[in-house]
């Protein structure tokens, strides 16, 4: 697993919804983590839960895993998820692209949901930002066919960034632009709702992948662990 330098103390979980990376690599597949076998979906950079709560209780149709490297978010994740006695839901403190890399198949995830990652606002740091060309081959990689993609940052040059990233052979926009400043039914995390109530905009992105690009026929994404920036994580 990935570390991030940081000057947090380490409090350890113990939460029945956590996973530790050594308990996934028993597992073998993080399907196998939950109770019910349901398709898979993944939020990148959970945060400290808010929206991966809203949307497991709105979809115990699916599993979800709720990723991010930082020990404080995946602990307050795992206190709601356990408060609202969720079995669809499991905590990793992981490194996504690693996790993808690593654990996940081709065509394995029925949606895959990035809110309002580390922005890298300096310009001399935009290439951190964890949106490429490369990780879209990871999203069209992992997506099962027409499964789909969320992204959302409250940074308008990170969403025109993406936005040029488009036309993306195998993601087809769901909406009429490429990007909306309101998707109808959408969880806010207590970061979006608080930035949207104080009169911020929010830049929503939705793509779903092609039925012509399964992605067993797909060139399995590299990542290097050695040589990729650390996703910082989401605001939730």
């Amino acid at each position: 697993m990935l570390e991030k330098t940081t000057t947090q103390r380490v409090i350890p979980i113990e939460s029945p919804s956590f996973v530790r990376e050594e308990h996934l690599r028993e597992a073998g597949n993080p399907v196998f983590l939950f109770p019910r076998r349901c398709p898979l979906a993944m939020e990148i950079g959970c945060g400290t839960g808010d929206f991966i709560v809203q949307l497991a209780r709105r979809r115990p149709d699916l599993n979800f895993l709720a990723v991010d490297i930082y020990n404080q978010g995946c602990l307050k994740t795992c206190r709601k998820v356990d408060r609202q006695q969720l079995d669809n839901i499991r905590v990793l403190r992981m490194e996504a692209r690693y996790l993808m890399t690593r654990y996940l198949g081709p065509a394995s995830l029925e949606a895959l949901y990035l809110n309002c990652p580390d922005p890298w606002p300096k310009k001399r740091h935009h290439p951190r930002r964890l949106v490429n060309a490369g990780f879209l081959e990871m999203v069209r990689y992992f997506l099962a066919a027409g499964g789909e993609f969320f992204f959302c940052t409250d940074f308008s040059d990170y969403a025109q960034q993406v936005a040029a990233l488009f036309p993306f052979p195998g993601l087809d926009n769901c909406l009429p632009a490429p990007c909306v400043s309101r998707l109808e039914g959408y969880p806010f995390s207590k970061y979006m709702r608080n930035f949207s109530e104080s009169g911020q905009p929010l830049y929503f992105m939705r793509y779903r992948k092609a039925s012509r690009f399964p992605g067993s026929e797909l060139a399995p994404p590299p990542f290097s662990a050695s040589n990729s920036p650390l996703l910082g994580g989401g605001a939730a």
